[in-house]
Formats: C-alpha cells, structure tokens, sequence
C-alpha cells in the first residue's frame, strides 16, 4: 500500500509536464493542494526519467497527446511491472474509451478526467465542467473526492463510451462545424474581403461564431485533428453533419414553395420541438446575456484595473474613487489577464469626461488601491 494512504500526502507524477495542461496541472498540485509534484516529458531534458516516475509516484497523471496516450500508457504499464498495484492513474484527454481501458490492463485504481476547456488562466476550474470516468475505485476514492473539490469544476458523470459519443457532438461536431466555415469565409474572401472586413458588419452570431472560430484556430492545432481523428464516432457525427447541410443547400437551391414548406418543417418546426421549450427558453436567454456582454465590451470609454488586495470592500474603494470624480459608470465585468491576474473592465458613457476619467486613473494608481492595466 503507498504511503499516501497513511498520510494523504501522495507525490503526483504528470506525464506530459511539459504540455499546456502538464504545466497547468503542476501549479495546481503544488499550490492549490501543496503536493509534491514531478514530471517527464521529451520536450523537459530536466524532467524526471520515465523509470524514476513509475518508481515515486503514488499518483500518476496522463497528460500527453491525445494520439500517444494510449501507447504511453502501454510503456508505462511495462515500466511499472506491476508496482502499480495500490496507486492511482488518472488521465485528461479528451478521449476517454481507449486510454481508460489501457489504465485499467494495468493493476491501478483508475479514474479518467476530461476538463472541458483549455488549460484556464485561473487557478481551478471553477466554472468550468469536468467529465469523470469512474473506471476502478476502491483505496483512492477519499483522495480522488478531495481533488474533486479542490478543482472546483461542475463534474459530470460518463462511462467511457458514452463519454466519447457525447464529445462527438459536443467537440467534433461544434469544431468542424466552425473549420467548415472558416473554409467558406476563406474562400469567399477574395470577393468580399477577409474576416476583418465582415466583422463591420456583424450580428451578435457571427460575433460569437468568429470568436469560437478564431479560438480554435489560435490554440493548439494537434489538439482539434486530434478530436477529429481520435474519436471513433466522430466520424458517423460528420457524415451526419453533411447530409444535414447538402438537404439544406439542395432545397434552397431549388427556391419553390414546397421546398420552403420542408425547410420551415425539417429544419425549424421539428427541431424546435426536439429541442423543447425549456432548452429554448434557457438558450435564448444565454443568448441575450451573451449579446448584453458583447455590447458592453464593444464601448470604446473604458479602464481596466487590478486590484492587487484580494479582500472584501476593495472593489467598493474603487467604485468610491470614480464618485468622488463625478464619473458614472455603465458597466463593470471582471476577467483574468494572460498573466492570470483578476481585473475589472470598467465601461462609461461615450461623453463621459476625459479629465476626471482620467483623473480618476491616476489617484487608483498612486493610492494602491489598483493598477490601471494598459
């Protein structure tokens, strides 16, 4: 039995350390639960060596490319020679069958985790979902409850295949769909200019769809062929896609009044009834929550501060300092800079005055209270 299970302190060993998510998973171990944590990667020359892992690790964590998990796994499972027995292996692809069944020939408990977002800027994953596949769970399940918690992610229960049916839809599907239109605008550029020049002309959709868009074409490219490729119904999901649109660009194409009577009956009526009024009432509010934000991050009057003192009343200090400016504010929305640093976006009026704004920003600088960022 490893130590942890006599003191609850295990050694966590992340294969993939070098990765966006090795790297994310080694400030959280070590700052939000104060483990000591170690890790391999080809990328790392100073990282641990594979054997040294599988010797000190108590719990191991998979966080390799999507396409290599399973043979890493195979490797590691070799390397282990049954040492395994009585630790823990986790991993956090975005597939889950085929690396769950691959923990699961080895002799550890095993849970599959799938975070359901890039490797956050904030600390946890709070806000976010988090899919777990309970896989083999007997001397691990306090410590895995307690990373669970600390993670602070809405988890979702799944077996592994149901997982991967799922992210068919959720992932590949919702991806593809905007690699397809990245493809369209592509195309269409040399005749109405590149996504640039539309977004003049945009609606509150084409906004959200080019951010989605420009998202996953900014983030790691091997991730999404990944998705595509790695998941064994992506492809029945995209098929299904396609005959979905080519029956929609054939009765448009042919623009008579019974090929609108199917339109409005296949691709409005029916759907609206598959989806059912809560789903509607609940989307179409997100929606109009969605464009509010959009519309307020649109305004050209604004400052965003960091509040470096993390303590109650310090946003109300703030608020203190554009009142005694005579400045009203229009709206107010915290985010996280690149450096993971909480800030307050903070809109006014198109005609609010640039002295006293810009009065305002010095004294939240020279008192301490902020740090106008630029």
């Amino acid at each position: 039995m490893p130590q942890v299970m006599l003191h609850g302190r295990p050694r966590i060993g992340i294969v993939g350390s070098a990765g966006a998510y090795g790297r994310w998973l080694q400030r959280f171990f070590r700052t939000r639960m104060e483990l000591e944590v170690i890790g391999h990667d080809p990328a790392d020359p100073a990282s641990v060596d594979e054997a040294g892992l599988v010797r000190d690790a108590d719990v191991l964590v998979f966080a390799a490319p999507i396409r290599h998990t399973v043979d890493v796994i195979a490797r590691y499972r070799e390397l282990a020679a049954g040492t395994e027995a009585g630790r823990l292996w986790l991993d956090v692809t975005s597939i889950k069958a085929a690396p769950v069944a691959a923990m699961l020939a080895s002799r550890a408990d095993v849970v599959g985790l799938h975070p359901m977002t890039a490797p956050p800027k904030a600390p946890t994953l709070k806000g976010r979902v988090m899919v777990v596949s309970e896989a083999r769970l007997d001397r691990w399940r306090p410590w895995v409850t307690s990373l669970l918690t600390a993670l602070e992610a809405e988890c979702v229960r799944a077996e592994p295949e149901q997982h991967d049916r799922v992210m068919a839809l959720v992932q590949a599907m919702v991806h593809a769909t905007h690699l397809a239109q990245a493809g369209v605008l592509r195309g269409e550029a040399a005749r109405v200019g590149d996504l640039a020049a539309l977004m003049p002309y945009r609606s509150a959709s084409f906004e959200m769809d080019a951010a989605i868009l420009a998202r996953i074409l900014s983030l790691n490219p091997a991730i999404y062929e990944d998705i595509q490729f790695g998941n064994p119904y992506a492809g029945e999901v995209l098929q299904a896609l396609g005959v979905q649109i080519e029956r929609m660009a054939r009765l448009v194409g042919e623009g008579t009044e019974a090929a609108r009577v199917a339109f409005r009956q296949e691709f409005l009526a029916d759907n609206r009834d598959a989806v059912g009024p809560a789903m509607l009432a609940d989307g179409n509010y997100s929606y109009e929550r969605i464009g509010y934000l959009l519309a307020d991050l649109a305004g050209r009057q604004a400052l965003s501060v960091h509040l470096p003192e993390d303590r109650p009343g310090s946003l109300r200090a703030l608020l203190h300092v554009f009142e005694r400016h005579g400045v009203s504010l229009s709206s107010i929305h915290s985010s996280r800079t690149p450096d993971g640093e909480v800030h307050f976006r903070i809109g006014f009026d198109a005609d609010v005055d640039a002295q006293a704004l810009a009065s305002a920003a010095r004294e939240i600088d020279a008192s301490g209270l902020g740090r106008v960022l630029p």
